[in-house]
C-alpha cells in the first residue's frame, strides 16, 4: 500500500538533547578510517579555529537517523520497516558538530513518492544546539520496496 503524501510537511518533536562527547567523535573517526587531527586531539582542532575537537561530516547520521525512527514507527503513517532500505543521505552544514555540544534533532516529512511502485521517503532532521542555533540539516531518503507478486 502506497504512502499517503498527505504525511508531506507532518513534523514531530525535537528529541531529548545528544551530548557529543570527545570519545564517540575519537571512536567515530576511527570506524571510518579518518585520521585528521582535528577529530582527535583538542589542540590541532584549536589551531584550526575550533573550540575543542570537532566530529567528521558523517557524525550526525546516528542522532538524525534515531530521530527519524519517531517517523518510522510513526502508525499513522504505516511505512513496512521490514521493507526500507537507506536510500541517499545529506548534509548542510552551518558549523562543524563539536565536543561538548547538546544536540537536538527535530524531523520533518520532506517528500513521499511513488516510483516504479516503490515508496520513497525523504526525511529531514534538522539539528540544533541547547541554544537554538542551527548547526547541520540531514536529510535521509529511504525507499520502502514494493512486495512482489506473491506478496513478499
Amino acid at each position: 500500500m502506497a504512502l499517503d503524501p498527505s504525511f508531506i510537511g507532518r513534523s514531530y518533536p525535537p528529541t531529548e538533547p545528544y551530548e557529543v562527547g570527545r570519545e564517540k567523535i575519537r571512536e567515530f573517526a576511527l570506524a571510518i578510517g579518518d585520521a585528521n587531527p582535528a577529530y582527535t586531539d583538542a589542540e590541532a582542532a584549536k589551531a584550526l579555529g575550533h573550540p575543542d575537537v570537532i566530529a567528521p561530516p558523517t557524525f550526525p547520521f546516528a542522532i538524525a537517523f534515531r530521530a527519524a525512527g519517531q517517523v518510522v514507527e510513526d502508525p499513522e503513517l504505516g511505512l513496512d520497516y521490514t521493507r526500507v532500505v537507506h536510500g541517499d543521505q545529506k548534509f548542510q552544514y552551518s558549523r562543524p558538530v563539536r565536543a561538548g555540544d547538546r544536540l537536538t534533532v527535530a524531523v520533518t516529512i520532506d517528500n513521499i513518492k511513488s516510483l516504479a511502485g516503490n515508496d520513497v521517503l525523504t526525511v529531514r532532521g534538522d539539528v540544533a544546539d541547547e541554544t537554538g542555533e542551527h548547526v547541520v540539516t540531514a536529510v535521509i531518503t529511504l525507499v520502502a520496496r514494493a512486495a512482489d507478486e506473491a506478496g513478499e
